[in-house]
């Protein structure tokens, strides 16, 4: 449960702005078609901090590197409130970016108490928590910043993970990894890492195409939800938290995953994937909020079924190197979500939702298609 909280509030600190893209760049004079750099910097500077970050985590010691982590994710969050220009905003959420992947640490480390038998499930509950972070993240910035204004958001995250420091520099055991071979040869090792594993090739590929459909539609489906719809930020977050029931497919991706079920529910994750763009572009045309919803809730479902089933996979390959393997593929994972944040609010700007869900589709539609041409053998993988 710790774990799981845990990384649940890290990841959240790169979503609180998600909802917030109109009034922030309003208030930093941002043009509307450049919007989409709040997101897109943040999530820059996740794929930075999980590529030269999170390897760590096979060179020192796991708890002193998650608290270090938080203790800059502070700082970051600090120098966002504080910002008064659209340079020193973008500069402090790079930096928030960067220092919330103590998440991505947090996760291996906790596959490391676990039993084999078990892996899937536990991590299954502890992604659980982290997408329910990145759920609950939109619909609480909306109304902390509906009652008090956008920056209380981050003040308010500053003060509790602060506190979260200080309960984990307690209550994490500490976990040395076995056979370092030091920094630069952990880097060193990562390219080789990426030619010779085709597993995690394939599911980067596939979660990094569902990711970036997510990061389409969540960077978007506030300003469709002002402008066709008519709402505040108080129905903006009520929408957000009726996504976050995506979340409950975790546990269960988990328990699929113990039981060799793998590819055949990747399979329909991707399907359900592409679906849910149709379901969105349809339900806008007819203006249904209530089928816009249920499209948001399968989108949802589908990025976090998809995400649990690949790492359980990974963490299967190779003990000590969980944390590397978990860097290389939460990096390119993120680098097509912030490549997705930038391009989203643009095609909405001049394409509307029916640009955002074809740009969506597109991108899940390809990921589904490399799934069908891969080895049909490799069940469980």
């Amino acid at each position: 449960m710790l774990f799981a909280v845990a990384c649940g509030l890290c990841v959240a600190n790169i979503y609180f702005a998600q909802p917030l893209i109109g009034p922030i760049a309003e208030t930093l004079q941002l043009h509307a078609g450049l919007a989409g750099l709040i997101m897109t910097l943040t999530q820059l500077g996740y794929g930075a901090g999980l590529l030269l970050l999170v390897p760590l985590a096979d060179v020192v010691e796991n708890r002193r590197l998650v608290v270090m982590a938080m203790g800059g994710l502070v700082l970051g969050l600090v120098g966002v409130a504080i910002s008064g220009s659209a340079a020193t905003f973008l500069a402090a959420s790079f930096v928030v970016g960067i220092c919330a992947v103590a998440a991505q640490v947090l996760v291996p480390f906790a596959s490391h108490l676990a039993p084999e038998a078990t892996r899937g499930k536990v991590v299954g509950n502890i992604m659980a928590g982290l997408v329910a972070g990145i759920m609950l993240a939109r619909p609480f910035s909306s109304l902390v910043a509906a009652a008090f204004g956008w920056r209380a958001v981050f003040l308010i995250s500053a003060v509790l993970m602060t506190a979260l420091i200080a309960v984990l520099w307690r209550a994490l055991p500490d976990r040395r990894p076995h056979g370092s071979i030091g920094y630069a040869r952990t880097m060193a090792s990562l390219p080789g890492i990426v030619m010779n594993t085709p597993l995690l090739q394939r599911r980067g590929f596939y979660q990094g195409m569902m990711f970036a459909a997510f990061q389409a539609f969540w960077t978007a489906v506030p300003l469709l939800l002002v402008h066709e719809f008519g709402l505040g930020q108080g129905g903006i977050a009520l929408f957000a938290l009726a996504g976050a029931a995506g979340a409950l497919t975790a546990p269960w991706a988990g328990r699929l995953a113990d039981r060799g079920l793998s590819r055949p529910a990747t399979g329909i994750a991707l399907g359900i994937g592409v679906g849910s763009f149709v379901l969105g572009a349809v339900s806008v045309h007819f203006h249904s909020l209530a089928g816009l919803v249920i499209s948001a809730l399968l989108l949802d479902g589908a990025v976090q079924m998809c995400q649990v089933l690949s790492m359980r996979s990974l963490y299967m390959l190779a003990p000590e190197l969980r944390g590397r393997l978990n860097g290389l593929f939460m990096t390119f994972i993120f680098l097509c979500a912030a490549v997705a944040s930038g391009i989203s609010a643009a095609a909405y700007a001049f394409h509307g939702w029916t640009g955002v869900c074809l740009l969506g589709g597109v991108f899940v539609a390809l990921g589904f298609a490399v799934f069908l041409a891969t080895d049909r053998s490799a069940i469980g993988r």
